[in-house]
């Protein structure tokens, strides 16, 4: 269980897709104006990313690394479908993205409205892929610790998101220099925060 807490905090703030690797800007940049939009998609890409994770960390362990399929049979021990990663994992991806579209639309239209095109693009959104092909990486133990890792991908992502829009929200009523008015501003800050998760480095998790 500690082991899980740890990927977890470390998957959430010390390795944070947003500012540690960039990975998700156009739709964290694109639908950060306002808190409630930042929330929906933010709750969105947790849920993807804690479906797709341990999904696609199964599909690796039993089906696309070499000797996978030795559970099939011992005769099926020396194929390696490794090179299948990339386009099984988008597979999987697109299948919960859609799946997460037609709940959003039918239980919350009027989120379903304010997202527009991006909830779609969760299926392309780097931080997606990304946390795949991390999980594959950092090879897990376990299907536990896989799926530990997406949901704390996916809440570090939903935190960055949040603290933008909270900030761009508020800094909207400031007097702001033109040149960096709107997507400027929202580079200097995000390269700011940056730097302050840089802190979480110094924490040792045990």
């Amino acid at each position: 269980m500690e082991n899980l807490i740890n990927i977890f905090f470390q998957a959430a703030f010390i390795d944070n897709m947003i500012f540690t690797f960039f990975f998700g800007m156009c739709s964290y940049l694109a639908v950060s104006k306002t808190v409630k939009t930042a929330v929906g998609l933010g709750a969105a890409v947790i849920f993807v990313l804690g479906v797709t994770i341990p999904v696609n960390y199964l599909l690796d362990t039993y089906v696309l690394q070499e000797g996978a399929l030795a559970w099939l049979d011992p005769s099926y021990a020396e194929y390696d479908l490794s090179f299948l990663s990339f386009i099984m994992f988008i597979a999987v991806i697109a299948s919960i993205v859609q799946l997460v579209e037609m709940l959003v639309e039918k239980f919350s239209p009027a989120l379903y409205g304010a997202l527009g095109i991006f909830l779609p693009l969760i299926a392309v959104n780097c931080a997606i892929l990304g946390g795949a092909l991390f999980m594959q990486q950092k090879a897990f133990a376990n299907v536990g610790e896989a799926t530990s890792y997406g949901l704390g991908a996916g809440f570090g992502w939903f935190i960055a998101i949040v603290l933008i829009a909270a900030i761009r929200e508020r800094i909207k009523y400031s007097h702001v220099p033109a040149p960096v008015k709107g997507v400027g501003m929202a580079f200097i800050l995000t390269g700011l925060m940056g730097l302050a998760f840089l802190g979480f480095l110094g924490f040792k998790l045990v």
